[in-house]
Order: structure tokens, then C-alpha cells, then sequence
């Protein structure tokens, strides 16, 4: 049955480099608290079960598999919180080309593996950009995966939108020399497609970068809902239905083609 409510939350946590078990230890632990907090949906940094070095890519145990056992305790404590966990890994199946992923684990003990579909930089020779991805039912609610550099192409979001996403979730790593370009591409993915949008960033340091924080959620009309400083935390917002309906039918009434997405919800 569909929520008129969803708590998202943005776990904004710092990676033990190259260590997927840690990392997934580490995860399950805050989703524990999330779910406390009654979140539905609980987003984590990109490359969150290594850390973002691509250096460390060169090592074979820093990928991941579907049916990879060190993903267990994540998958395990999704279906027993019943919330939707979206982590960050480098994903590879035998013979099979690596992608930048989020790896959503489902209330049902599924694991939906989403792919990044705009790479930048280095990630170009050690990836491959993926296709479309769909779009994940938490609680009744509609919600499009973007990993990072996704967010900053207006076309990603707009073919989310296009499918019927009512929230917009970002697995991201911004710099301090980024941190306009974190508000602008969110607030705008949202304000554009009458959306929510939540990213959750790195916090503290890494392989030559600064993350600049700021984890958090927008509503659909750009407005900031929250924000994390640049330390460890977790952030969770609660998403309106009703306020969500409110902007579509009046973008609708207006003529303005934002509302305008399938479902009318």
C-alpha cells in the first residue's frame, strides 16, 4: 500500500579503503539506526563498500558480484528492517564489463544492481557506462537511482521523470571546490521534474579529495530540506505526498509540462 509519507535518509560515512566487508559491516550497523529513525529508503555515498580511489580497482577483491557473501549482512539487515539499502561498489560478473553501481538491497531479499550511466575522468578506461535503469517501489513511492556525475546531466533525470520517479537518489562524491555545483544539480533535478531528490556524499577525506558534505534531501520546488555538515552522519528527511501533488496539479493547471509525467500522482 502506498505511504503518503517517505523517510528518506542520507548516511553520509567515510570508507575504509578497499575493505567491502567492513564497509558493508559499517552500512548494516546504520541502517539499523535509520530504521529506527522510521526511514523507508536509506542512501549511501558513491563507491561506499571501497571508498572512491580508483586506484584500488586494479585489485580484484575490491569489485563485487550479485551474489557476492560480503553484501550478506547488507541484504540481511534490509529484509529483516524491511528498508531499501542503496550502497555503492564496483560491480563485475564474470566475462562481463565493470560498472560504477548502486546496489539496492530490497525489504524481499533481492539485490537490484544499477548502473552508472555518465563516467568522467579515469572512471572512462576502468568502466563501462550503463544503460537505463527502473525505478525502485519503496512503500508505494516511485524512486530513480543516480550515481554522482548522473545528477549533472539534466537528461538522466529527465528520463526518471519520464518513467514516473517522484523521488530522485543520488550515490555522489562532491569536492569543497564542488559544493555550489552539489546544491544546483539537485535543487535543479528537483525544481525541473517536480520531484524529491536526496543525495547522500562522502564524508572527510580520500585519494586527493575533500569532500565538501552537505548530505541531505530537496523538495520539488528546489527548496534545501536538510543538510549534513562535511563529518559522519546520517540525515533523514520526511518526503510529503501531498505537498508533491500539490506542485504537480498546479504545474498542470498553469499549462507547465513538469507535472505532466505518468501516474498524476
Amino acid at each position: 500500500m502506498s505511504s503518503e509519507t517517505l523517510i528518506v535518509a542520507a548516511a553520509q560515512t567515510s570508507s575504509q579503503p578497499g575493505d567491502v566487508r567492513a564497509n558493508a559491516r559499517a552500512a548494516a550497523a546504520s541502517l539499523a539506526v535509520a530504521a529506527d529513525a522510521g526511514a523507508g529508503l536509506v542512501v549511501f555515498p558513491e563507491l561506499s563498500l571501497v571508498g572512491y580511489d580508483l586506484d584500488l580497482f586494479a585489485d580484484p577483491t575490491a569489485w563485487v558480484t550479485k551474489d557476492d557473501p560480503r553484501l550478506d549482512v547488507v541484504r540481511e539487515a534490509a529484509r529483516d528492517l524491511q528498508v531499501t539499502a542503496v550502497v555503492g561498489g564496483a560491480y563485475r560478473e564474470t566475462g562481463a564489463a565493470g560498472w560504477i553501481a548502486s546496489l539496492a538491497a530490497l525489504p524481499d531479499g533481492e539485490l537490484h544492481v544499477h548502473g552508472k550511466r555518465n563516467l568522467h575522468g579515469r572512471e572512462r578506461d576502468l568502466f563501462e557506462p550503463a544503460g537505463p535503469g527502473r525505478l525502485l517501489d519503496v512503500g508505494g513511492w516511485q524512486v530513480a537511482l543516480a550515481v554522482c556525475y548522473d545528477a549533472g546531466v539534466p537528461g538522466h533525470a529527465a528520463d526518471a521523470a519520464r518513467q514516473g520517479a517522484e523521488v530522485y537518489a543520488g550515490s555522489v562524491l562532491y569536492t569543497t571546490a564542488e559544493t555550489r555545483r552539489l546544491d544546483l544539480h539537485f535543487a535543479a533535478r528537483a525544481m525541473d521534474h517536480r520531484m524529491f531528490a536526496v543525495a547522500a556524499n562522502h564524508a572527510g577525506t580520500g585519494s586527493g579529495w575533500v569532500s565538501c558534505g552537505g548530505s541531505g534531501a530537496w523538495h520539488p520546488d528546489g527548496t534545501r530540506l536538510t543538510q549534513a555538515a562535511t563529518g559522519p552522519g546520517l540525515v533523514t528527511t520526511a518526503l510529503s505526498r501531498a505537498e508533491l501533488r500539490a506542485l504537480r496539479e498546479k504545474d498542470a493547471l498553469a499549462g507547465y509540462p513538469r507535472g505532466a509525467v505518468p501516474g498524476g500522482r
